[in-house]
């Protein structure tokens, strides 16, 4: 009689920089930054902007906005990732391992991490509920170029997406609720998503579809009307044209159009970072008051939430039984 597989799990994210200091942005943008899924441009081109503006520009800049939301523990995607292993551990009994698609630990070193504990079918979950080749590609091509060295590839299970997931639609909507509970509710809920280039979308990029099915299953568990809430994309970057509506555009139109109370939360973080804490947290809220709001409420992502652990955990579940 065969002795079972023994299964692991490992759960995927961007990544972040080790330190709050120029030289450790510097570091992260620049791996980051020269991942041809994030930015497609010719090398020849795009490396002298990225070495000799951005990267030394940009560094010192970001690194002021880290030290803003640097927890004691570390950085705040780190420390929520690190909950999350902890708990997701617990709830399946089986090893389960963090990586970053950039930065530490990489996936290279999450596999290995695994199959030094005997895996020999690992569970990939990119927490990126909404599929973009920016993001959830990015780190498949990461996954592949760890499994190249291997002379014996473990069975591997890869979750695509689970924007329309029965359970993340719900954590999401606890997580308003419980915050209506708490804060009192706004006239208007703002579901902000990181934004990628339109030109992207264009070329086949599945992520706004899957952004409008999310906000539209979250209003409708909500109970809410077609005013009371909508969608925008955030963390714009350079001069060609993203996804629309952008994020601040929005924050600055909503008072006009009689929005003076309102609360926003970022569906596609499945961990609160610099893009929630202080992107949306600090400089949204001041540009939404400044254009006239009186009251903005951030909604904290859905972190090591037992609502979401137990999501991930489903998503683990069926992902062994489709094979």
């Amino acid at each position: 009689m065969n002795e079972p597989v023994k299964k692991g799990v490992l759960l995927v994210n961007l990544g972040t920089p080790s330190e709050p200091t120029a030289k450790g942005i510097k570091q992260f943008l620049q791996q980051f930054l020269h991942d041809h899924r994030v930015v497609d441009m010719t090398r020849w081109l795009w490396c002298p902007i990225l070495h000799g503006v951005i990267l030394p520009i940009r560094s010192p800049k970001v690194a002021k906005l880290y030290q803003s939301v640097w927890m004691e523990e570390g950085s705040p995607l780190m420390v929520y990732s690190q909950r999350q292993v902890t708990k997701l551990r617990q709830q399946l009994n089986m090893p389960v391992e963090m990586a970053m698609t950039y930065g530490e630990p990489s996936l290279a070193t999450g596999l290995n991490r695994l199959l030094e504990q005997g895996v020999e079918q690992v569970v990939v979950l990119p927490l990126y509920p909404q599929y973009s080749a920016t993001t959830t590609a990015a780190a498949f091509d990461a996954l592949a170029k760890a499994c190249k060295p291997l002379a014996t590839l473990p069975h591997l299970t890869l979750i695509r997406d689970y924007h329309n997931h029965a359970m993340y639609i719900k954590a999401l909507a606890d997580k308003v609720r419980q915050h209506w509970a708490e804060h009192g509710q706004g006239d208007y809920l703002l579901c902000s998503y990181h934004g990628i280039p339109q030109r992207y979308a264009d070329n086949g990029d599945i992520y706004p579809q899957h952004c409008q099915q999310t906000t539209k299953l979250l209003g409708e568990e909500l109970g809410l009307d077609e005013s009371q809430f909508g969608m925008s994309y955030q963390s714009i970057f350079g001069r060609e044209e993203w996804l629309k509506p952008y994020t601040d555009k929005t924050l600055e139109a909503l008072p006009g159009k009689g929005v003076k109370k309102l609360d926003v939360i970022t569906p596609a973080f499945s961990v609160d970072c610099l893009e929630t804490l202080e992107e949306i947290a600090v400089e949204g809220k001041e540009t939404f008051l400044e254009a006239g709001g009186e009251s903005f409420q951030f909604i904290a992502c859905l972190n090591d939430s037992d609502a979401h652990i137990n999501m991930m955990a489903e998503l683990v579940r069926g992902a062994e039984l489709r094979r």
